[in-house]
């Protein structure tokens, strides 16, 4: 057990001894408080009950609970003071909420359907106290007086910052083309460089077998919408930057999958690149289990992305039109719907239990950032194509390479009639991350369809990718342990 593990569950009582040593410690075991867990009626729950946002604020850790679908009782706004006690806020209202924003110019924090000011007065917004709010993003053309809010069914709001009024503004379901049938399932929102981007990640089996396209990536100028993926996506996130205003900022990343890997679209200067990282765990590969994949500065300049069971250390900053400095931390199965900092400790919420395995209940790990890279080794899996008619000369997305052990990249070739067939492929690697390609190999698979490689230990680069010199239907998919 390394020194970090050993000090950290004694971090959770060190700011209650720090005040008042004669106080009463909270009970904790390891990282967990046990009574700073979020509970459901025991009778009459049929739903889940997790924590869908935290934020500090006023002197406090806020945090909102979410059940499914508005269907629930006895849980909603929550604050954290300095005698680490969860205790329920008056103005709670049960609902499905997942989103926060803090919005500097009239010193409130959104969260749910609430607005908090700086000292700690809580207002409803109560047009929108029954709407699953998913995402609260800045506006467009009054970032100052105003905020959108997003729902899981589609809806985008307005909503005054002063006096709470909402109105809507459109129907994304039928602005974005969502197939008839398919239940939207709309997640993170966030306003950057002149577009507000949003994100839908319905996927059920018909997306896994390619015969409907739900999912969907999408930004709006303020006059026209343009639809920028049809694959699932759940999370849109980048750094505030109120002073620079709405039509600048930072880089904004926006992060989704389908079923060969995760995809991480990133909108720097104006212009979307695309990269493909591993799957670290297939149990986040379907609609419902994907509440929530995040991206969060939790601390100052100090980005995580947690995407399908592994988090990552996420860099910020854009140099030169390409990504560089990806790098997975670990591996885990926890459900993680937020992740802030908080005197000094991490906060993870959680969404762990609903009423398939008794009364509904989550709550909160504290820790320290650092901790999370003793979680499990990184591993995981992915694909550049998967049975995909390819141009000869066609190039695959960037993958992720960075930052795992052992490798090893499967390949098959099909003719359009499905018999194996021989093909060429060319492995070609950016180890700086700089965009400047370098050949690593050419693979060819014999007649039988099929050619694995096993890559050196330790052999890395940041990126890797393949060009196809034969046309054929291709299968690559890489393997890191």
């Amino acid at each position: 057990m390394s020194r970090i593990e050993l000090l950290a569950p004694l971090l959770l009582t060190a700011a209650v001894a720090a005040q008042d040593p004669a106080r009463p410690q909270p009970l904790r075991i390891g990282n967990v408080l046990p009574q700073a867990t979020v509970f459901a009626p025991g009778l009459g729950s049929n739903s889940e009950t997790g924590i869908g946002a935290l934020i500090p604020w006023a002197d406090r850790l806020w945090a909102i609970g979410y059940v499914a679908h508005v269907r629930g009782e006895g849980i909603g706004l929550y604050s954290m003071g300095e005698d680490l006690v969860l205790e329920k806020h008056a103005a709670a209202v049960t609902g499905t909420f997942a989103n926060r924003l803090v919005h500097w110019e009239s010193g409130q924090v959104f969260i749910g359907p609430h607005a908090i000011a700086a000292d700690g007065t809580v207002r409803t917004i109560e047009a929108l106290a029954k709407q699953r709010l998913t995402a609260t993003a800045r506006h467009l053309v009054d970032p100052k007086g105003k905020v959108y809010f997003l729902t899981m069914e589609g809806l985008l709001f307005e909503v005054e910052v002063t006096t709470l009024a909402a109105t809507q503004l459109a129907d994304l379901t039928s602005v974005l083309e969502l197939p008839k049938g398919a239940q939207p399932h709309f997640k993170g929102a966030f306003c950057a460089q002149g577009r507000l981007v949003v994100a839908n990640n319905t996927y059920e089996e018909p997306e896994y077998l390619g015969t409907r396209a739900a999912g969907r990536l999408a930004e709006w100028d303020g006059t026209s919408w343009r639809i920028l993926e049809w694959n699932p996506f759940v999370e849109v996130s980048g750094k505030q930057n109120p002073r620079a205003g709405a039509r600048y900022g930072n880089t904004l990343h926006a992060l989704g999958w389908d079923r060969a890997s995760v995809i991480l679209r990133v909108l720097h200067d104006g212009r979307w690149l695309r990269y493909r990282l591993p799957k670290g765990s297939l149990a986040f590969d379907h609609t419902w289990n994907t509440e929530w994949m995040r991206i969060r500065e939790v601390q100052t300049e100090r980005y995580l992305m947690d995407a399908f069971g592994t988090f990552y250390e996420l860099p910020s900053m854009i140099y030169g039109g390409h990504l560089a400095g990806l790098r997975p931390i670990a591996n885990h199965l926890r459900i993680c719907p937020d992740l802030v900092t908080w005197r000094g400790l991490l906060v993870l919420a959680g969404d762990q239990t609903d009423n398939a395995v008794g009364q509904p209940q989550s709550g909160l790990w504290f820790g320290h950032l650092d901790e999370l890279w003793s979680w499990g080794k990184p591993s995981g899996s992915g694909a550049v194509w998967w049975k995909e008619r390819v141009a000869q000369g066609a190039v695959s997305d960037p993958f992720l390479m960075n930052g795992f052990e052992n490798k090893v990249v499967h390949l098959a070739a099909r003719t359009e009639s499905g018999e194996p067939a021989p093909a060429e492929f060319v492995l070609e690697v950016d180890f700086l991350g700089d965009g400047e390609w370098h050949e690593y190999a050419r693979l060819r698979v014999p007649p039988s369809g099929y050619a694995h490689h096993e890559f050196e230990r330790g052999f890395a680069a940041q990126w890797i990718r393949v060009r196809a010199a034969t046309a054929c239907i291709a299968t690559v998919s890489f393997v890191y342990s």
